[in-house]
């Protein structure tokens, strides 16, 4: 939960650029971040893998208006409307982009090579055909910010139970990175999205933060293989909670132009 997703990325920018609040080069820097090239292989009209600047034009020119995110989990098709293949491809990913205005959705493959520390990651995103259907499970932005004031005093209440350490080099460095991340959390979800999905999208990530150091803090108060997964059962809630949230935060721009049409 603390990493932003490739596909919040390209959703959020790509998303920018349809709307005419960003250049196609701004955009794609955005959507590459870190990594050192991303391809879309698939798209009707186009024989073989493209780069993100011409795919994304020709997403436009093909009818897409906007860009959602799912991120899938197994037993949860977060933000999937089907077919079968597309959500068994996305939830191998653990994360997709689904299209509005055409029926085509957008699956990252992830190709890394190098040596510890001088890593080079490519990714593919693989076009495919999915079904024009409301996505699944996704909240509103209000329904997601007071799901998410909830699920925050649950987690705190979990770690506490369970007796998870706050404090120590491994619990000091996920905080480390969240206030680090938290930084430059005001250009997550670029030009053009409400204040409100910021704000969601932030509180999701404390969350996700709280749901990190419960895992890879140690064992803390739970030593025993009981109540270890009694910790798991507890969170498992709160993090569905957490990534629901995430994808309402980057499908605003989307619901937010739909409401707008009508």
């Amino acid at each position: 939960m603390l990493s932003e997703p490739r596909s919040g990325r390209l959703a959020a920018w790509g998303n920018a650029l349809l709307a005419g609040f960003v250049s196609p080069d701004d955009a794609v820097l955005a959507i590459v971040g870190e990594d050192a090239l991303h391809r879309v292989e698939g798209l009707p009209g186009e024989a073989g893998p493209v780069g993100l600047t011409l795919a994304l034009g020709r997403l436009r020119a093909l009818g897409v208006a906007g860009l959602r995110v799912a991120l899938p989990a197994p037993g949860h098709p977060l933000g999937l409307s089907g077919p079968a293949d597309f959500n068994a491809r996305a939830l191998d990913a653990e994360e997709a982009v689904v299209c509005h205005g055409a029926a085509l959705g957008l699956v990252p493959e992830v190709y890394e090579a190098g040596p510890a520390g001088d890593v080079h990651v490519e990714v593919v995103w693989h076009c495919l055909p999915v079904r024009e259907a409301p996505p699944a499970d996704v909240p509103s932005l209000g329904e997601a910010e007071r799901e998410l004031a909830e699920a925050l005093r649950e987690a705190t209440d979990v770690l506490s139970r369970l007796d998870v350490a706050g404090s120590g080099p491994v619990a000091e460095a996920a905080v480390d990175a969240y206030r680090a991340r938290a930084e430059r959390g005001r250009e997550v979800l670029a030009p053009g999205y409400p204040p409100r999905a910021v704000r969601v999208l932030e509180l999701a990530q404390r969350v996700g933060l709280l749901i990190s150091v419960a895992y890879e803090n140690g064992h803390g108060g739970a030593v025993s293989a009981s109540e270890m997964a009694a910790r798991a059962e507890a969170l498992r809630p709160v993090e569905r909670t957490a990534r629901r949230a995430q994808v309402a935060a980057y499908n605003a721009f989307v619901e937010e132009r739909e409401r707008g049409a009508r």
